[in-house]
């Protein structure tokens, strides 16, 4: 009985297959991560508010404030000075440039702020049309774009400057040294970056989730961008909503940031190496 269920059970079992080359199962896959579903509206204007205050709005209420001082100074607009990018150690020039890129590096934290929020929802940069994926197209319209408004910008400054409504804006007063012109384009970049990846891609998609009508969701971008730019004066108000409306615009019709920050950084660059190159030596640009 006992030899008969053995030769049974070794019957049923048969003989192990042979070990083949074939390559081994793979373990299995882990779950694809379910989708996150948006947080309630309420904690979104919270989220925007936060990234504002920490970024350009705060910027905005400093620059409300210097301009409330420069229109109560017993001084006139025109003859009042204001510096875009100023020596932060004078008279010593290495520690000086330490403390530029380390400026220039801290203010792009805003903008790393961004890129976390958009992938805890679950998006990338190229989301709001931040990657390499047009490059040519988008030099194209960046170039096109810089050259229309960054020329028509820099007429208006000239007239409200020598009407008496616009401060004397000084682009630049590094020291001339090696590093003024590479320090001035990465300020250049660095404006571009945290303006376009803030004010237009981050608050304008966020504003769609909260259902704003994109009309209205341009306009209150462009005026927080020109207010932050009060401090050089009421014409960098105006001319700086106006800007923020066309890239609004284009950036609804486009679906893509790489272009006005590439358009926002040969303005910047233009301003700012043009003027370390020609201040005092031309009569209708405005002396420090």
């Amino acid at each position: 009985m006992t030899d008969e269920t053995s030769a049974s059970s070794a019957v049923s079992a048969g003989p192990e297959p042979p070990a083949g080359p074939g390559p081994a199962p793979s373990p299995p896959s882990d779950p694809a991560p379910a989708a996150l579903s948006p947080p309630p509206a309420w904690l979104q204007r919270w989220e925007i508010a936060a990234v504002l205050l920490v970024s350009l709005g705060a910027s905005a209420l400093y620059a409300l404030l210097s301009f409330i001082g420069s229109l109560t100074a017993k001084q006139a607009l025109s003859q009042q000075t204001t510096t875009l990018n100023g020596s932060l150690a004078p008279g010593r020039p290495l520690l000086d440039l330490f403390m530029q890129l380390l400026n220039i590096t801290l203010s792009l934290a805003p903008v790393f702020l961004v890129f976390y929020l958009l992938a805890r929802s679950g998006e990338r940069p190229s989301s709001i049309g931040v990657d390499a994926r047009e490059p040519v197209r988008d030099l194209a319209r960046g170039a096109v774009l810089a050259a229309v408004i960054g020329g028509t910008g820099l007429g208006l400054y000239l007239i409200a400057y020598h009407a008496g409504m616009e401060l004397n804006v000084v682009a630049e007063s590094l020291p001339d040294i090696w590093w003024r012109i590479p320090v001035l384009l990465l300020s250049a970049a660095q404006n571009a970056i945290s303006e376009e990846v803030i004010m237009i891609g981050y608050l304008l998609s966020r504003l769609d989730r909260l259902g704003v009508r994109p009309s209205r969701a341009i306009v209150l971008s462009a005026v927080i961008r020109g207010s932050y730019h009060l401090y050089q004066g009421v014409g960098a108000f105006f001319g700086n909503a106006v800007m923020g409306l066309i890239f609004g615009f284009l950036y609804r019709r486009w679906g893509r940031v790489m272009p006005l920050i590439i358009a926002h950084f040969l303005i910047d660059a233009v301003t700012f190496v043009g003027y370390a190159l020609l201040a005092g030596h031309v009569s209708w640009l405005p002396r420090p």
